[in-house]
């Protein structure tokens, strides 16, 4: 069973662009293994491990960092703590930064001067999990050779440089030049505990740094979806960056390594469970598999709590519209082709919702976004609007690109544009969206079909009818929706009114799905003067 990455291919750069050599040399020669049945033993990293630390010091030709953010994302007990303190460890008296180019064309590292790493965490017990192994970390000769001097809650070396554990008083942070911060167990950092608050003021803290050299890296397991946790914000962030292309988020400077089980439908088959925490594990092998298993089995946990926390899935609760298993079984590596036959759906907003455009393959509902625009996080979201221009400019794209035969439209706040869609494209579409419109449609009203609809879709998801292309703010919409039932079944809803977990792309889904079966039971796709007979899968 092979483990869903987030790092394409399990990239690794070059040993001549990278500082994480430096890194593994040094930690391997200062530091010693602080517990188990190998303390005392000198530091030995896991080859995925090494994999990582070459990743997060990757240099660009000038010496500077590629990743200015990153996030290590694993199941329970995989060893983040121990980990991390190590490359803190390394970021207090190690060569962490690039010094020069060698003569054979590699790297030479430099410690860094005023070095002050921070151990971040909504509470003093949460910095414990990675300040407790600072005293049994640094081997006697780094002690002697630094001039180590380990407190509690603070560890000084002999030129002043610190490792200090943080927690939520972002009053106190404020100002503060670190220039390396652990955010330790982000999946508990919400905005009841300051979570929200401090996060935000350890990334303007870094931002000030002299030359860009200081960063920040999150250690988490698979967040809660719908929580608003700081672990499922940069989840979402770096998922809108994938969306834009494979390299955006390095271009960015975001560096986000997760290992996830793949979908297991029933946890009960054992095999599989089995076969899914190796996946997840990694060559983590000090993880026992039959305690793991057993852990679940005892019914400790309910069954999407395991998930996330033994298989590092992104699940959702027992509220949720879609089952997250049924969905990533639904994906496949197929795409839209010039001039395939589509149903497109559409939900637009302005400001604070979404404005989302989906497209259907009719013969096989396989479902593309051709595009979902809203507002970024942070400060670059005030204000924001949808860009209008954009929106129009896709819809019109997608009728010069596909055979576009049916067009479902919500019309709220975009009713003079679907009319205008209505009026150029009308004639190529052979369904009408409602009796009165042939793109518009209201979905205010008609409640007994939306309902209809939304069960016909959710019922093919599960029965893995209806194929994506894996977009992940598409996935984020889909997982957002929450269960409605009303007096005609089952439909969807957004968490509550005000919230801003976005439905909108699931919405568009739904509309393109009801423009597809409303076709198809129309009886309007005819056999072609070919004589050979369209099929449709998935119906």
């Amino acid at each position: 069973m092979e483990p869903l990455r987030t790092i394409e291919n399990d990239y690794v750069p070059p040993d001549n662009r990278t500082l994480g050599v430096w890194c593994f040399l040094w930690c391997s020669k200062y530091l010693v293994q602080p517990d188990g049945p190998d303390a005392g033993q000198p530091w030995r990293f896991t080859p995925e491990q090494i994999r990582i630390i070459k990743r997060w010091y990757e240099i660009d030709e000038n010496g500077r960092f590629i990743y200015r953010q990153g996030t290590i994302r694993r199941l329970k007990g995989w060893g983040k703590d121990p980990f991390t303190a190590a490359l803190s460890a390394f970021e207090f008296v190690g060569p962490c930064r690039f010094s020069h180019w060698g003569p054979d064309g590699f790297p030479v590292a430099k410690t860094q001067p005023a070095a002050w790493v921070q151990i971040a965490a909504t509470s003093m017990d949460q910095t414990r999990n990675t300040m407790t192994v600072f005293p049994n970390l640094f081997s006697a000769e780094a002690i002697e050779k630094y001039g180590i001097d380990i407190g509690k809650q603070i560890i000084y070396s002999a030129v002043g440089n610190r490792i200090e554990a943080v927690t939520s008083s972002a009053r106190a942070l404020e100002g503060g030049r670190s220039t390396f911060n652990l955010l330790n167990e982000t999946q508990h950092w919400i905005e009841a505990n300051g979570g929200h608050t401090m996060a935000l003021t350890i990334a303007g803290n870094l931002a000030k740094s002299r030359g860009g050299g200081a960063r920040s890296m999150e250690i988490t397991n698979a967040p809660l979806p719908g929580e608003d946790s700081v672990a499922e914000r940069t989840y979402h962030a770096w998922s809108k960056l994938r969306d834009k292309g494979e390299d955006t988020p390095r271009q960015a400077g975001v560096y986000y390594d997760s290992v996830e089980a793949p979908g297991i439908p029933d946890l009960a088959d054992r095999e599989a469970l089995e076969a899914g925490i190796l996946a997840a594990r990694g060559d983590a092998s000090w993880l026992d598999v039959d305690w793991i298993i057993s852990t679940i089995y005892a019914g400790t946990y309910p069954a999407y709590q395991s998930r996330r926390m033994f298989l590092n899935q992104l699940v959702t609760d027992d509220d949720s519209l879609i089952n997250p298993v049924d969905w990533e079984a639904c994906q496949t590596d197929e795409t839209l082709s010039k001039n395939d036959r589509i149903t497109l759906g559409f939900d637009g907003g302005k400001a604070d919702d979404a404005t989302a455009l989906v497209a259907m393959r009719v013969s096989d509902r396989l479902a593309v976004p051709l595009g979902i625009w809203e507002a970024p996080d942070g400060p670059k979201g005030e204000g924001w609007e949808v860009p209008k221009d954009q929106v129009i400019d896709s819809v019109h794209a997608a009728f010069a690109t596909y055979d576009v035969v049916g067009f479902f439209a919500d019309v709220a706040l975009w009713e003079a544009e679907i009319q205008a869609w209505s009026e150029e494209y009308r004639d190529r579409l052979l369904v009408k969206a409602s009796g009165k419109a042939s793109i518009g449609r209201d979905m205010r009203g008609g409640l007994p079909e939306i309902t209809q609809a939304n069960e016909r879709l959710v019922a093919a998801i599960e029965a893995h009818h209806v194929k994506h292309s894996g977009h992940h703010t598409l996935r984020r919409h889909v997982m957002n929706a929450k269960r409605k039932i009303n007096r005609f079944g089952v439909s969807f809803t957004k968490e509550h009114r005000e919230s801003k977990r976005k439905v909108d792309g699931y919405a568009a889904l739904l509309l393109a799905d009801l423009a597809r079966h409303n076709l198809l039971e129309s009886g309007k796709l005819k056999r072609p003067r070919s004589g050979r007979v369209w099929g449709f899968g998935g119906m």
